[in-house]
């Protein structure tokens, strides 16, 4: 899954009101920005083309909508322990609080906190994973609480002055609980981490208790971990599987409530089959059955709506075994598919001219198929912030044998878009003239085409050795930065290849330029807007950027392939051999296949640590300095539709969107719809 669009835009807030714009807007004045705090901007997505569904697509949409927003509490708590008990603290100071001067400084810097803390389903920040603190006092904050309504705070059975010594320590301490992920370099990374993944076991419990349970010759392993939390009970390691009278049963019910909704309303058998097979799965919490609901789901092809639900990503949990809950609702844009669909038709091509080793390469490239979907929903780990690219099933065997698919995020790229276009990032950090134009030329065009390859031909490319486990067993606290790597390699490579002008998806080869530069910049330099001072990188994707980037830079040093430009004080980067640096791209991802495909831990500890983590302190502070002055949040996210059926004796016989643009209103409201869980789990 790529991560979201790294260059940041300029913001402009949109009206505080909660108003909703309704779905008829078209897209000429549908307005895209809507509220900017801190680091943070809040953009909204037009759902093109829903109103084309027919009048069963759309009821089809709304259970598969309600089954995705009903995991929300999930994440809150996957997070951390303490998160849904932080958020029904805000929730309740919101709702039941009516004594606080909502003009004073500290009620302001109150409702960024709780902002942020949507932003982020939790108190980490959500690239960073970084524990953030209110910048309001703890006094404040406790007044706010004392004059909440006791019923509606979260105390299970707490006095008032031990529910605050709590809050003091989980909200306002930065000692406590500082990383959600803590990915560092000898330590016992699942310690150091603050998810709600594991409690009382260390990382050797963990790496002992599927060493007994996984074989590293079996052709069709299971993904041991995937839906549960690991905790030491009366001294043995136990796990509490996520499923329907499991843990997290009361939100898990709803969402097969739902999706057993959607199953007579699906367009297809395929897609009922898989859905059926989804309920199921989330039934038992038989991860044999999550494979087969995989097979299922890529083998329907032809359905206009799908979804994306359950536990998906590993980012979250530092040695890569546990996903957190994510859904993505979408509808396939029929016209914008034609580019992806392309570069998928011939992916074997790719496969068979990648510069990787031959035995490391697949003899059969199965089942790809590739669309630019539309969002209609986001829920989970996938929002407010958001992929613009995914690439599923995860399991290497499923993907080997079965295929997958892979989907550009169509609508919310174009919100992207939009704001960049009035970013002044370019003009600030491009080293010419030229670049500018360029980008201004090809660079929408470049970021697309390398969406679809990272995704297409990028995840589902290379194989593992016969005998070697997945790379959460071999690479472990590395797995997922070298993965990430690994696609956008093979997406760089192949970017400034004649044979994507051939096949018509790009005019000329200088659109790859144009990605060349981008991504050099960004993985050097302006990514590092997003790090505070004396900060290393610490997310998967940041890490993989800049390795790939620092790599090149070193590697091709004798050749001045890439340049450091200094000029009137300030730091640029500038490319001076594009078919250098193409081959470089190529050796890098030999060498991260070989990695992977071997299972060396060895030299993926070389890699990451060597180029991907350490950051240059003084040109940190320098990028910093200069983008502060520029007034642009580095990070972006959305707020989600709203979808209500419309009734007509007692059937959905239609579908409305509304578009809120009140992020924080939007947010509590949520809450109240979709408060299913306990507060400590």
């Amino acid at each position: 899954m790529l991560s979201a669009i790294g260059a940041a835009t300029l913001i402009y807030s949109c009206k505080s009101d909660h108003k909703m714009k309704s779905e008829e807007n078209s897209a000429s004045n549908f307005e895209v920005e809507c509220d900017q705090f801190a680091d943070l901007q809040v953009l909204r997505y037009e759902i093109s083309g829903f109103n084309e569904l027919t009048p069963q697509q759309k009821e089809l949409s709304y259970y598969l909508y309600e089954a995705a927003n009903a995991g929300r509490d999930i994440i809150y708590d996957q997070k951390y322990k303490y998160g849904l008990t932080i958020r029904r603290t805000i929730e309740a100071i919101y709702e039941t609080n009516k004594k606080h001067d909502v003009k004073s400084e500290d009620w302001k810097k109150f409702e960024v906190y709780a902002k942020k803390f949507f932003f982020a389903n939790g108190n980490h920040h959500h690239y960073s994973n970084i524990k953030f603190v209110p910048e309001c006092s703890f006094e404040y904050f406790s007044d706010l609480v004392n004059n909440s309504d006791v019923s509606k705070l979260p105390l299970d059975g707490k006095t008032m002055d031990q529910f605050l010594s709590l809050m003091q320590r989980v909200v306002f301490d930065p000692a406590v609980d500082v990383k959600v992920v803590d990915l560092s370099k000898g330590i016992d990374n699942i310690k150091a981490s603050s998810n709600n993944f594991y409690e009382d076991v260390s990382q050797k419990d963990v790496e002992n208790y599927y060493a007994l349970r996984m074989k590293k010759d079996d052709a069709e392993p299971i993904a041991w971990g995937l839906n549960s939390k690991m905790s030491m009970v009366n001294g043995q390691v136990t796990e509490k599987v996520w499923k329907v009278v499991g843990m997290y049963t009361q939100a898990i019910e709803k969402i097969v409530y739902w999706l057993e909704k959607a199953v007579p309303v699906t367009e297809n058998e395929k897609q009922k089959h898989a859905l059926e097979l989804l309920v199921e799965y989330y039934k038992t919490g038989d991860l044999k059955k999550w494979d087969e609901y995989n097979i299922a789901w890529v083998a329907d092809v032809d359905s206009r709506i799908d979804v994306v639900n359950g536990f998906i990503e590993v980012y979250g949990d530092a040695i890569g075994k546990r996903a957190s809950y994510e859904s993505v609702v979408s509808l396939k844009d029929m016209e914008a598919t034609k580019r992806i669909s392309t570069i998928a038709s011939n992916a074997k091509w790719f496969e068979d001219h990648s510069p990787i080793m031959k035995e490391h390469k697949k003899e059969e490239v199965t089942g790809i198929t590739a669309k630019v979907i539309t969002v209609i929903q986001e829920a989970g780990d996938g929002a407010p912030s958001t992929p613009i690219g995914i690439n599923l099933p995860n399991s290497n065997w499923v993907r080997q044998k079965h295929g997958s698919k892979s989907v550009s995020l169509g609508n919310i790229i174009h919100s992207y878009n939009v704001v960049a276009a009035k970013s002044p990032m370019m003009k600030e950090f491009a080293n010419s003239e030229e670049e500018i134009k360029r980008n201004e030329q090809f660079g929408a065009l470049a970021g697309d085409l390398h969406t679809d390859m990272h995704e297409v031909i990028g995840h589902a490319s290379g194989k593992i050795n016969k005998g070697v486990g997945d790379p959460d067993q071999t690479l472990k606290n590395y797995a997922s930065t070298l993965e990430e790597a690994r696609a956008d390699l093979v997406a760089l490579y192949y970017i400034l290849d004649p044979k994507l002008v051939e096949i018509g998806v790009m005019p000329s080869l200088e659109v790859g330029k144009c990605e060349f530069d981008g991504y050099i910049r960004n993985g050097l330099i302006t990514q590092l807007t997003r790090i505070p001072l004396g900060e290393n990188l610490e997310e998967a994707h940041m890490r993989n950027r800049q390795l790939i980037a620092k790599w090149a830079y070193e590697k091709g040093k004798a050749e001045n392939v890439i340049e450091f430009v200094k000029r009137d004080g300030k730091t640029f980067v500038k490319v001076n051999n594009y078919d250098k640096l193409r081959e470089l791209f190529g050796q890098l991802l030999k060498e991260i296949q070989r990695v992977k495909s071997e299972g060396d831990y060895k030299a993926a500890t070389e890699l990451v640590e060597g180029y991907g983590v350490k950051v240059d302190q003084e040109l940190l502070k320098e990028v910093r300095e200069r983008f502060l002055k520029l007034n642009v949040a580095p990070y972006k996210g959305f707020v989600q539709p709203i979808l209500t059926p419309v009734m007509t004796g007692g059937k959905i016989t239609d579908v409305k969107v509304e578009y809120p643009n009140n992020f924080l209103q939007n947010q509590l409201e949520l809450g109240k719809k979709y408060s299913l869980l306990p507060n400590i789990n």
